[in-house]
């Protein structure tokens, strides 16, 4: 049998009754000393310097302010100063010229029918895509990004205010334009705080399973528009149902020929559009196809049993402040919930863009300019808007300025002629916009891939689609968070054992050929140590010391465990509840003979522990860099107590304790390589290098 052993690069067991600077050497007689790696613990200087964390943060902070130049400021409050100072006119004018002209084409026909979905006249879809655009290329930080309504936004919007007042109302209309200021405010404010992070609590999966629940509603919303009657207004898909079935008698086949007609072209368009490059141009001229094709007809045949748009108001928004402020109470929790929606969609959306095309984006001071964008474009009777722009090509926010200008173009001339826009078509507008929400796929990843998340998504889609949309958020997301206080109160907690052949310590369960030793266990955290989740914790530890698999072990055999060795490489915190559970675990130990031992806590954790006393009372002698350096260590002392046992007992009123008995052991111990292979043989001296760390034989 051979035995391989490590390069000499650690130092030499320092005595338990020495400081952790201290470098003296611990020998027992007739075998070469053991060897670790001193533990660094934190001095007291490094204590202060921890207790002014948050000051040295703040100083940080506006040090960097103070470092910044002019130019800094000026691309810091206008991000647009960036691309401005290095456009490219050659190379960028055209590609976003053309971007500009397509989502403009694109958006005059969608902020009309999703105006109509909020609940609102046409109008103020256009408004909606003419001021905040502007803005939003001054302030926001996203180069290809531009800001519209949007159908779930549009949807948000009509579910709250419905439940307030009359759609034909004026203050329907204000309180629309009221919340779009809200919104700006929410979004300025979480920017400026720096609060972005919150939404990430929300799973994709529960966005997934509400957008496409929404989707759904959605499109049976505007059914009506095909079908030739009313229906009711709801979030829930069930009076929808009955809404459509009851009134079926109603039923007019001219609207839902042209509908259908329309909506098949819509949809043979975007699939042409997406699956054949040279013909991309159809995504964006399909829903100004469906507007010319339904316009034409009606200028031709004057159906009077398809219903028009109406007269739309000429000319460019008038700046105006917002009313209605009574309301505010009512409209928080929906300006919450579509700033989380800007959140998700408008900053994910951007960042990944900006990765894409190589530049750096600042995901709340882009939170910041939306919120400046929806707070100015409240002054000129905007509802609530989002990132509508993110497949057209464009280099930088020119090509939104050009959108702009088109928008503004579409005010000024062309809405006489929208006047004679069928309902229908801006209906099947709608539809197919939405119909790319429905993410069944989604769900179909979801089941092979984690059946939790699949619950999620199953969960939030069902709650959105037979509660309605608010019900389904809180649901969404109360269970979202419910997982991520599952998870954290639950932490996987990992028995460590040695891969054979080296000094790695690794999940047995991952690694089935990894072995442990007699007397020891070894314990992994794998999360932050909290009062959240030291009870479970514990718990656990009790488990692992009774769930002795003597199978895999090696090493000299003893009838129990002596040392409970805490790998804390994962654990980034523990909080002083858990310090507290830890001291109170370490006396219950200490009361059956049971010696714990720290293996690699970082210097955040140890400094805790260190200001605890935890580390006095466990003794610093038991904390340790590595875990082997911890196995070595308990290795020599389950020696020394299979040495004490093989004694005579003495009697019980002086019988010693476990730690006295290592004291006063005597004899000769095994060899260091010996102890983890599980030999008790006499030690191969050819083998026994005191300058080398031996590793296990090797077969």
């Amino acid at each position: 049998m051979e035995s391989a052993y490590a390069s000499p690069s650690c130092q030499k067991l320092p005595s338990s009754k020495s400081s952790s600077a201290t470098t003296s050497t611990t020998y027992m007689p007739y075998a070469r000393p053991v060897k670790i790696i001193p533990l660094q613990h934190p001095t007291d200087r490094a204590s202060s310097n921890s207790a002014s964390l948050f000051g040295a943060a703040f100083t940080k902070w506006i040090t960097r302010f103070k470092l910044m130049t002019w130019i800094q400021w000026i691309e810091m409050l206008f991000p647009c100063s960036r691309w401005i100072r290095t456009y490219k006119w050659r190379e960028y004018f055209q590609i976003d010229l053309m971007a500009g002209i397509t989502v403009g084409v694109m958006l005059v026909p969608q902020a009309m029918s999703y105006a109509r979905l909020a609940g609102l006249e046409p109008i103020y879809g256009l408004y909606s895509g003419f001021v905040p655009i502007f803005v939003y290329a001054i302030f926001g930080s996203s180069r290809q990004l531009a800001i519209g309504p949007v159908a779930l936004v549009s949807l948000l919007v009509s579910n709250v205010l419905a439940g307030i007042a009359d759609l034909s109302s004026e203050l329907y209309t204000e309180l629309a334009i009221l919340l779009a200021l809200m919104v700006g405010i929410c979004e300025c404010i979480m920017g400026l705080l720096r609060l972005g992070w919150l939404i990430r609590f929300i799973s994709h999966a529960v966005i997934s399973g509400f957008t496409t629940a929404s989707a759904i509603v959605i499109a049976l919303s505007q059914v009506k528009y095909f079908l030739g009657y009313s229906i009711v207004r709801s979030s829930k898909i069930v009076p929808l149902i009955k809404s459509i079935i009851a009134g079926a008698d109603k039923f007019s086949w001219p609207p839902f020929v042209m509908g259908s007609i329309i909506l098949s072209i819509l949809l043979i368009m975007k699939h042409l559009g997406h699956t054949r490059k040279y013909l991309r141009f159809l995504r964006a001229a399909g829903p100004l196809t469906a507007v010319v094709l339904g316009t034409t007809f009606v200028k031709i045949y004057h159906p009077s049993s398809i219903s028009l748009v109406g007269d739309i108001p000429q000319g460019l928004p008038k700046f105006s402040l917002p009313k209605e402020f009574g309301y505010i109470t009512s409209l928080i929790p929906t300006a919450l919930l579509i700033t989380g929606v800007a959140i998700l969609e408008s900053v994910g959306i951007a960042k990944a863009l900006a990765a894409k095309n190589g530049y750096e984006l600042d995901s709340n001071q882009e939170l910041f300019g939306l919120g400046v964008a929806n707070m100015m474009g409240s002054f000129f009777s905007v509802y609530p808007t989002t990132a509508v722009n993110h497949e057209s090509g464009a280099k930088t926010g020119l090509s939104g300025i050009i959108t702009g200008i088109i928008m503004g173009c579409a005010l000024l001339f062309l809405t006489p002629l929208f006047e004679y826009i069928p309902q229908c078509v801006l209906a099947a507008i709608v539809i197919s916009a939405v119909m790319s929400l429905v993410d069944y796929e989604e769900a179909i990843f979801l089941w092979g891939v984690d059946k939790r998340d699949f619950l999620l998504w199953t969960i939030t889609s069902f709650t959105t689609l037979f509660l309605g949309i608010e019900i389904g958020v809180l649901v969404g997301v109360g269970a979202s968070l419910a997982f991520v206080i599952h998870e954290s109160a639950n932490p996987h907690i990992a028995i460590l054992g040695r891969l054979p052949g080296t000094t790695v310590y690794r999940n047995i369960q991952q690694y089935p050929e990894a072995y442990t030793y007699h007397g020891i266990v070894i314990v992994r955290v794998d999360a932050p140590i909290y009062f959240a989740n030291i009870s479970y914790i514990k718990d656990r530890l009790r488990e692992y010391e009774l769930e002795v698999d003597k199978s895999s072990r090696r090493g000299v055999e003893v009838e129990r465990i002596y040392f409970l060795i805490l790998e804390m490489a994962p654990v980034t915190y523990i909080d002083s509840g858990a310090v507290q559970a830890l001291k109170d675990l370490h006396q219950e130990y200490k009361a059956r003979d049971i010696q714990m031992a720290i293996s690699n806590p970082n210097r955040e954790v140890l400094m805790i522990l260190s200001k605890s006393g935890l580390v006095d009372l466990i003794g610093k002698e038991w904390y340790f860099v590595r875990v082997h350096d911890a196995v070595q260590v308990c290795l020599r002392h389950v020696q020394s107590l299979k040495e004490t046992l093989k004694m005579a007992d003495p009697l019980p009123d002086d019988k010693p304790s476990f730690f006295q008995r290592l004291l006063k052991r005597t004899g000769q111990d095994l060899s260091i390589s010996e102890l983890e292979s599980g030999s008790t043989g006499p030690s191969d001296s050819k083998n026994t290098d005191p300058q080398q760390e031996p590793l296990l034989p090797r077969k």
